[in-house]
């Protein structure tokens, strides 16, 4: 069915331009997948954009099919919710970018018509220098977002389209033929940006995305597609596979991928961290909401760094896929499955039959008595196994279990330390734990596992102190959420009750109760009494961890 085009950027224009670029993605799909070289020769930057642009355009139908026959939703509305979809939809290094220009579109486009003052009964609009605006602020904060913007890429394309929007006078059509023109010619010139490209005989495939969303943007305004010629379709042959391993070899192992709730502070705080850690940093978002992307080769830091912002969850990790890659003597790559081991450090006796049970190696951390890096690597020999996977279960451990790794895998170990910061996150982590995998798709599942996991725990205060919820005085029953005393009471199951209702009140799908020796099963009964009566579909797990010191520690994934 033809689409009608429309002459002002509206709610309307919104929700057409999303349909054909979705449209248009689905069919370039495959051609992008087959160039995308850059950063990783991964061959899903067509997917990524698609389903990306999928988010984005099912957000913007859910705005009008809220609405009925006689009104639609205002503009604000309606690139509020493309911004939106995309944000918590974007997969990959180009849909993430795409997310951000979307974004900063939508700031342009919302400012305007607040300043507009219309009605719903008058639907606010806006007309090509608004367009353009709204390009160029598109461009910009894209670019603000990347670590380090390299030239060559969407990037370029996207700064192209502005640049070449910025000269065009006239409605919404010009604008966007112009920016759509502009682009097409900065994408023909990127294999001569980088080397990568020329090396492949190839266009950025993100860069090849971006030409045709706003070729439908083009589209939606005149209600033709622009001219086919000259949109460097000899360049889309697919990647020589040569290419394509010269590009992937020694890069980072991993791509991961978080929504993160958190304030602005400690997401630049984030982004230095997580700089350090790897490379194709692309943070976007705003408004205490945002969407992280890395490629690194220590997943779990890259998760811990966003535990440490803010709340974390959508955690998706993906291995490249190189570095177990072996060849055989008929020259065909394959995998060596190797004997393994999960080596756990558990707070008490109760959590070690629970962790020996599930294959674990386990190491009691005694309270005031942590474990020394020694008792860790001694724990890896008894193991007895080739790949270890290392569970410190506490913050603190952190950098003595690393020190720990690193002594055994000079003794020829292959160690990979998941960064849990409690029992209940290692607990999630040994529940996907699953020997018959590849080492690093293992690792993979535990650390995701891991870090979808909320931790708490429900202690007795040893002295009168200042905490993050106030004065405490000895004796006082703490409920600390990600380590940060959140509830004070006297009463435990109260207390434990007021954690659980915090930590659910963000979502949750599974709660695991780990009851201390000092406390009754009927704690653990009023709590799951109370999950079952307030929060349908969440199920709740017990177990006696036998901790002296903890009264109970909860985890909620």
């Amino acid at each position: 069915m033809a689409q009608v085009p429309q002459r002002f950027f509206d709610a309307l224009a919104v929700r057409t331009w999303c349909t054909l670029a979705l449209a248009a993605l689905g069919r370039a799909r495959e051609e992008i997948d087959a160039i995308n070289v850059y950063p990783v020769a991964d061959g899903d930057t067509g997917t990524n954009l698609y389903l990306t642009m999928e988010s984005a355009a099912a957000a913007v139908e859910a705005v009008f099919a809220a609405y009925d026959t006689d009104g639609e939703p205002s503009l604000t509305d309606a690139v509020g919710a493309m911004a939106h979809g995309a944000l918590i939809g974007a997969r990959g290094n180009s849909g993430t970018i795409l997310a951000q220009l979307l974004r900063g579109m939508a700031q342009v486009l919302t400012a305007r018509e607040a300043a507009g003052g219309t009605t719903r009964e008058e639907p606010a609009r806006t007309d090509g220098p608004g367009l353009r605006l709204a390009l160029r602020r598109a461009a910009d904060s894209a670019r603000q977002a990347v670590a380090h913007p390299v030239e060559g890429t969407i990037l370029t394309v996207a700064q192209a389209a502005a640049d070449a929007a910025d000269g065009t006078e006239g409605d919404c059509g010009a604008v966007a033929r112009a920016a759509h023109t502009g682009a097409r010619t900065a994408l023909a010139a990127t294999p001569g940006q980088l080397p990568a490209l020329e090396r492949a005989g190839v266009v950025d495939a993100g860069g090849r995305g971006l030409v045709t969303v706003l070729a439908a943007l083009v589209e939606a305004f005149t209600g033709g597609q622009p001219e086919a010629r000259d949109q460097a379709a000899a360049h889309s042959a697919a990647c020589p596979p040569d290419a394509a391993e010269d590009e992937e070899a020694g890069g980072p192992a991993f791509e991961v991928i978080y929504l993160l709730e958190a304030e602005d502070a400690a997401v630049a705080r984030l982004r230095e961290r997580l700089d350090a850690l790897g490379d194709s940093l692309v943070v976007v978002g705003g408004d205490g909401l945002w969407n992280v992307h890395v490629h690194v080769d220590d997943a779990g830091a890259a998760v811990e760094a966003g535990v440490e912002a803010g709340r974390p969850y959508r955690i998706r990790i993906t291995h490249f896929g190189q570095g177990d890659a072996h060849t055989s003597g008929a020259g065909r790559p394959h995998r060596e499955r190797l004997e393994r081991a999960v080596v756990a450090v558990v707070p008490g006796e109760g959590l070690a039959g629970l962790c020996a049970a599930a294959g674990a190696t386990t190491v009691l951390a005694r309270p005031g008595e942590p474990p020394a890096s020694g008792e860790l690597v001694e724990a890896v020999r008894r193991a007895h196994a080739r790949e270890v996977v290392l569970l410190p279960n506490d913050a603190e451990l952190r950098h003595t279990a690393a020190a720990a790794a690193e002594q055994a895998r000079a003794e020829g170990v292959r160690v990979a330390l998941i960064p849990t910061r409690s029992a209940t996150q290692g607990i999630a982590a040994l529940a996907v734990h699953a020997p018959e995998r590849r080492f690093d798709e293992d690792v993979v599942a535990m650390t995701s596992a891991a870090g979808a996991t909320r931790y708490a725990e429900v202690t007795v205060a040893e002295h009168r102190s200042w905490t993050t919820a106030g004065i405490c005085q000895a004796g006082d029953v703490l409920g600390l959420i990600d380590g940060d005393v959140a509830v004070i009471g006297t009463d435990v199951t109260a207390a434990a009750g007021a954690v659980l209702d915090r930590m659910l009140a963000a979502g949750g799908e599974l709660v695991t109760l780990v009851l201390g020796d000092r406390t009754p099963d009927s704690v653990a009964e009023h709590l799951a009494s109370r999950v079952r009566a307030s929060y349908l579909a969440v199920d709740t797990v017990v177990h006696h961890g036998g901790m002296p010191d903890a009264l109970l520690l909860i985890g909620v994934e």
